[in-house]
């Protein structure tokens, strides 16, 4: 099966990162479909925000592959994404920053259609997040800060000296942590869905062209 056509962002280009699949086309893997067992409709809802009338995502739908798995992976994605310490706003600059660096154009738009803007980010801020270098004018010292820390972990897997210092003046040691596992968890997310060239949401935000 051919794989569709893709979008390369401005950043993932400059860094030789993933390219993100675009709307078209059907991903390499088959996801669950409807209608559902009573084991993957339970698995599913639990992934799905409560009370929310729409079709499970296709990325946890592609989850659901591996039941077991992701029912193993629902406790640390809930403990990040809605039990964590780090304030909303800063969680999803890393997890916009991330997923951008990685091509993963499907979650950077999940977020970007939604939580992002909910905590607070305007939608220059997050194409600026798949545009820009770190070091962007647009991005003020404590976002400069957290696109760095995103950079250096996607880069080498490790922070700087200096960005760890520079972090502790801000965040306790366990609010580090959630930091390293929060980008961790969103680049190996960014991994499965530029891997298996997951098509993009159709009410997900697209990178900017």
């Amino acid at each position: 099966m051919a794989d569709p056509q893709r979008h390369e962002p401005p950043m993932a280009r400059a860094a030789g990162d993933a390219k993100a699949p675009s709307a078209g086309g059907s991903p390499r893997m088959s996801p669950v479909t409807p209608p559902y067992d009573d084991d993957t409709q339970r698995l599913l809802a639990k992934w799905m925000p409560p009370g929310v009338e729409m079709e499970p995502l296709l990325l946890f739908r592609i989850l659901a592959v591996h039941r077991q798995l992701a029912s193993r992976m629902h406790p640390m994605a809930s403990g990040l994404l809605n039990h964590g310490t780090l304030p909303p706003h800063d969680r999803e600059v890393l997890i916009s920053r991330t997923t951008a660096r990685a091509g993963a154009e499907y979650e950077w738009g999940v977020h970007a259609a939604g939580p992002g803007l909910e905590a607070g980010l305007d939608q220059h801020l997050l194409e600026a997040f798949v545009t820009q270098p770190a070091d962007a004018a647009i991005f003020d010292a404590h976002v400069r800060l957290l696109v760095t820390a995103a950079d250096e972990l996607h880069d080498d897997a490790t922070l700087s000296a200096g960005t760890w210092r520079e972090l502790q003046e801000i965040y306790d040691d366990a609010q580090l942590v959630e930091l390293m596992l929060l980008t961790g968890w969103y680049r190996t997310l960014s991994t499965v869905i530029t891997s298996v060239a997951l098509p993009l949401e159709s009410w997900g935000a697209r990178f900017p062209r």
